[in-house]
């Protein structure tokens, strides 16, 4: 057809003329004096920009955790929380208080038996079930049917959640009414995150147990997974409030702490998330390079060293005492961690909103004097197990070795023992150890929980971890939160608690950790909460 025209200069002349008579006839009929032609006649052309821009803004960002933050309906959860796809009634505040989530508010009665939650409006489950009292209270019969379920975040227990709870109950449409036996004046810190995971009720059978993927709340929409492998989110366009600005975001599983740091090198990930997301010293490495960016916030895990105190040589106060004063906590932060953490002899994380500023005790001297009193002179062989999984996400064979070298000033021949997680859950239940290096999180914002499981006499970490610690006053104390209703005077207490702890050690803390992300600088509004991300505020930078 080219080479006919080209070759017809008649067709051409013609064809003009017609084009001619054609635009003037429109002008005509438009009544337009400009010569110009409407937008609507011919569209404007997108710019090679604007293509570009459309089309990142429709391509999956991708990122990493150590673990899998999916892993299925085996789990309490299903996923964590960090990834904005469920949520709980109440949430955590950048301090670590209780803030309003599908719960806008609660009040309590006088005796503290009975708690009045006015419920979120508006709120659409991805599957278009109504978020309303009826949710509420069939997550609360799931919780009761549960009882206590295994999760890889946090272990779900309806006893130690909401202790003597008798029911929860519809008052009206965006009303419950949660009673109780005994009081409870602390509920809206155990309701934090972990504590009132929220679900459509389509989501669970009747033993609580997961149907296929779960219907929630949040942000984002679990469209697909693999266990171990990955998970893909997508934003949920029916969010009651301000939608995730990424289209897709995808977290694949990488173990591996030197594996991740290649893939952000490589940019076939754009940032890490979870627990251990990288190390300090990776990310040091990292930061090295101008592509990328990192971002810190305090962290709801402490770090510790548990002793065996069921047999010796640590069922001798002073030979706990002996390690706490032998090791340098501060060293470690800024050596291992880059001086990112807190060094603490408090059992309580500084995310808590009741934890008492109790300052460390370094001394070497002090603690060889101890040592050899309770050795008696003699040097001593002992076993050190560490987890395989946390040398993936922390330093810990470094901080291991430094630990070993420690402590053989105070006559202890460490020996570290590295096993994978069913082996080291294992030897310590069984007693097979003398010391272990292990993290303990926060499971929501009342300190009861870790007071009662680490010191109480018959508490259920102090039995699994075979710590063997006994104490009246706070097997005492205890018994009298139980029956204080007042939150300042429960505040006295947990100092109290707190100040034991510390001269103790049923546990020996060593520092509170802090959320480390890194991340590429083509991604914007990436930050580290205290536990999580702001994962709904991630986006492609422009």
């Amino acid at each position: 057809m080219k080479k006919v025209l080209r070759n017809n200069k008649v067709t051409i002349l013609v064809l003009i003329i017609a084009m001619m008579l054609s635009s003037a006839l429109l002008i005509g009929c438009s009544g337009q004096k400009t010569t110009e032609p409407a937008d609507t006649a011919k569209p404007k052309e997108t710019t090679d920009e604007q293509k570009q821009e459309e089309t990142i803004k429709d391509e999956e960002i991708v990122l990493a955790a150590p673990r899998d933050v999916a892993p299925g309906k085996e789990d309490a959860f299903f996923t964590s929380v960090i990834l904005y796809i469920w949520e709980p009634l109440i949430g955590m505040g950048e301090n670590g208080e209780p803030v309003p989530k599908l719960a806008t508010s609660w009040e309590a009665s006088e005796d503290k038996k009975e708690w009045t939650l006015k419920l979120r409006e508006g709120v659409i489950f991805h599957n278009g079930e109504k978020f309303n009292a009826n949710s509420v209270v069939a997550n609360f019969n799931r919780y009761k049917k549960m009882k206590s379920r295994n999760s890889k975040f946090y272990t779900f227990n309806v006893d130690k959640v909401y202790p003597g709870l008798i029911d929860c109950e519809k008052t009206d449409d965006f009303t419950v009414k949660i009673t109780f036996k005994n009081p409870l004046p602390t509920l809206p810190y155990n309701m934090v995150n972990f504590g009132s995971p929220i679900y459509s009720s389509d989501s669970f059978d009747e033993n609580g147990d997961f149907v296929g993927i779960p219907s929630a709340t949040g942000p984002f929409k679990l469209v697909e997974m693999e266990k171990d492998s990955y998970c893909v989110l997508e934003s949920y366009k029916g969010y009651y409030g301000e939608k995730a600005k990424a289209e897709k975001i995808r977290v694949k599983v990488i173990p591996d702490a030197q594996t991740r740091y290649s893939a952000l090198k490589a940019e076939e990930i754009m940032g890490v998330m979870d627990l251990g997301a990288i190390t300090p010293a990776l990310a040091e490495e990292l930061l090295k390079d101008d592509r990328f960016e990192k971002s810190v916030e305090k962290s709801t895990i402490s770090h510790y060293i548990s002793a065996n105190g069921n047999k010796p040589p640590f069922d001798n106060l002073n030979m706990r005492k002996a390690i706490s004063l032998a090791l340098d906590r501060q060293l470690i932060v800024d050596e291992f961690y880059k001086g990112l953490g807190k060094p603490t002899q408090n059992i309580l994380n500084y995310a808590s909103p009741f934890e008492k500023i109790i300052e460390h005790e370094y001394d070497i001297e002090k603690a060889k004097q101890l040592a050899k009193e309770a050795l008696k002179g003699e040097k001593k062989d002992i076993d050190m197990i560490v987890p395989s999984a946390f040398t993936q996400k922390y330093p810990y064979k470094e901080e291991a070795e430094y630990i070993q070298a420690t402590l053989k000033e105070l006559g202890l021949n460490v020996n570290i023992l590295i096993y994978d997680w069913p082996t080291f859950k294992e030897l310590r239940k069984n007693g097979e150890f003398n010391l272990s290096m292990h993290i303990q999180g926060l499971p929501n914002m009342e300190p009861y929980s870790i007071f009662d499981r680490f010191m109480r006499s018959n508490g259920s970490t102090n039995i699994a971890y075979n710590l063997g610690y006994k104490n009246d006053r706070v097997d005492e104390l205890m018994d009298k939160l139980d029956q204080t209703l007042d939150l300042d005077e429960r505040a006295k207490i947990y100092d109290e608690l707190q100040d034991l702890s510390a001269e103790e050690l049923p546990t020996i803390p060593l520092f509170c950790d802090a959320n480390l992300i890194v991340f590429n600088k083509k991604i914007d509004g990436y930050k580290s909460i205290i536990y999580g991300t702001t994962l709904p505020e991630l986006h492609w930078r422009k």
